[in-house]
């Protein structure tokens, strides 16, 4: 197998062995959050299977079995279905990056709002159609952040790139012609491999390393390194690969420190800049972003003199726009960097404090609109207690996980769900962002 494609690192550890070995037959009915399609075998369990499209009659080996479900291989496909494609990316057959770029663009979208809307019905509880799923403007080079694993080999080598399908402890050497990265992440990542130096001196030391990647509008590009005990070599790279200006180094347990170049990087987006540092958020996808946030500005109305609460507001994105609109905004956020930054541009009418959400939000309670755009493990149940006892006249809930949106919204049953939309933030993964609006359930 070509270099580009090897798989290395790490022994595969071993699963619970199948109860038999041949081949089974499944007609693959839809596709799973995870990614990987779903059928059901002859005995009635769910099986699951990567690489499998809805419509496909599929040979699977089993791998992993369970009283209720199981997990199997691709072995081929007797029946190909019409939703199903010859996956772009060359690095596809072994890659974990994406999932579903086996399927054709439509029917990801489809998959996604199926997903979506299951995750509602069967953890939320929730009575609600298949939501419509806004597609990317682009469905390749997308991704302006991209973060790799690196692990030093005990011979001296380095293997980086992304985990293997099914398997993460091992890992696929990628390179800049993975279609998931904007083109100046993939020119600075084939730059950086190449000027790492031998065993990557260059970086921080240290066994494994995270290595994120991220290119601003105008193409310069900032590295954040997580891992590691050194400092490495970062002035080096700073001269040695073009477009890149800041190397941020973080540790576990502190906080992230700029070991090279500039303090900041400069980030137009939309009609806001910014100054981004280190692992400062922002969403992945500009194009499909820009869809979203107009979805959020509609969705809020008319803002002027509302009391507005910003809840996991980043850089304050949000807070800026309402301010200017005659909002009076409060942003809450955890990461100290964002909440400097969101206040280093902040316009009359918003002000940020930094603290844990679920610690502030119920000081700042009632409201007359709150934005919540948490992480992937939702919010915290004391935030969602505080919004149940103290309802906004407006909630709008940007979720990057289906699961954890119905969760807290099953939560907050004093507020109902009176908009439902969904964005393709993330093509060829299983992954949505989902927008929900929600008014009080008042009787």
């Amino acid at each position: 197998m070509e270099a580009a494609r090897r798989v290395a690192g790490g022994v595969k550890r071993s699963r619970r062995a199948p109860s038999r070995a041949t081949p089974v037959q499944v007609r693959i009915d839809s596709i799973a959050a995870g990614g990987e399609g779903v059928g059901r075998l002859a005995d009635g369990r769910v099986v699951f299977a990567h690489r499998t499209a809805p419509g496909d009659l599929a040979e699977l080996v089993l791998q992993e079995e369970h009283p209720r479900w199981a997990r199997a291989r691709l072995a081929r496909v007797l029946e190909p279905s019409t939703e199903r494609r010859p996956a772009p990316c060359r690095f596809y057959a072994d890659c974990g990056g994406c999932t579903v770029e086996h399927l054709t663009y439509p029917a990801q979208l489809r998959a996604k709002s199926r997903i979506v809307a299951d995750a509602l019905n069967r953890i939320g509880g929730l009575d609600v159609a298949p939501p419509e799923v806004a597609p990317s403007p682009r469905e390749h080079r997308y991704r302006n952040r991209v973060s790799f694993a690196l692990r030093r080999l005990h011979d001296g080598r380095v293997v980086a790139g992304f985990h293997a399908i099914g398997d993460p402890h091992r890992i696929v050497e990628i390179d800049g012609d993975c279609l998931l990265m904007e083109e100046p992440v993939g020119r600075a990542w084939d730059a950086l491999r190449r000027h790492w130096g031998p065993g990557a001196d260059r970086l921080p030391g240290g066994p494994q390393l995270r290595l994120t990647l991220r290119a601003s509008a105008g193409g310069e590009v900032s590295l954040l390194v997580e891992g590691g005990a050194s400092r490495g070599k970062a002035e080096e790279l700073i001269a040695l690969v073009p477009g890149l200006v800041a190397v941020w180094h973080q540790t576990a347990g502190a906080g992230t420190e700029l070991i090279a170049g500039a303090p900041g990087l400069p980030e137009s987006w939309g009609d806001e800049t910014v100054e981004l540092t280190g692992a400062a958020f922002l969403q992945v996808n500009r194009g499909a972003a820009a869809l979203l946030e107009a979805h959020v500005a509609e969705a809020a109305g008319s803002v002027a003199g509302l009391r507005v609460v910003d809840a996991y507001c980043g850089v304050g994105l949000h807070a800026r726009r309402f301010a200017r609109e005659g909002a009076r905004v409060i942003g809450l956020e955890l990461d100290p960097q964002a909440v400097a930054e969101a206040r280093r541009a902040a316009p009359a009418g918003a002000s940020f404090e930094r603290g844990a959400v679920e610690s502030l939000l119920p000081g700042r309670l009632p409201a007359d609109l709150v934005i919540l755009n948490p992480p992937r493990a939702g919010i915290a149940p004391e935030a969602a207690a505080a919004l149940q006892a103290s309802p906004p006249e407006k909630l709008i809930y940007i979720s990057c996980d289906p699961a954890t949106l119905a969760r807290d919204l099953k939560r907050m049953d004093a507020l109902r769900v009176t908009s439902l939309r969904a964005f393709d933030l993330f093509p060829q993964t299983a992954h949505v962002e989902t927008v929900a609006v929600l008014s009080p359930n008042r009787v």
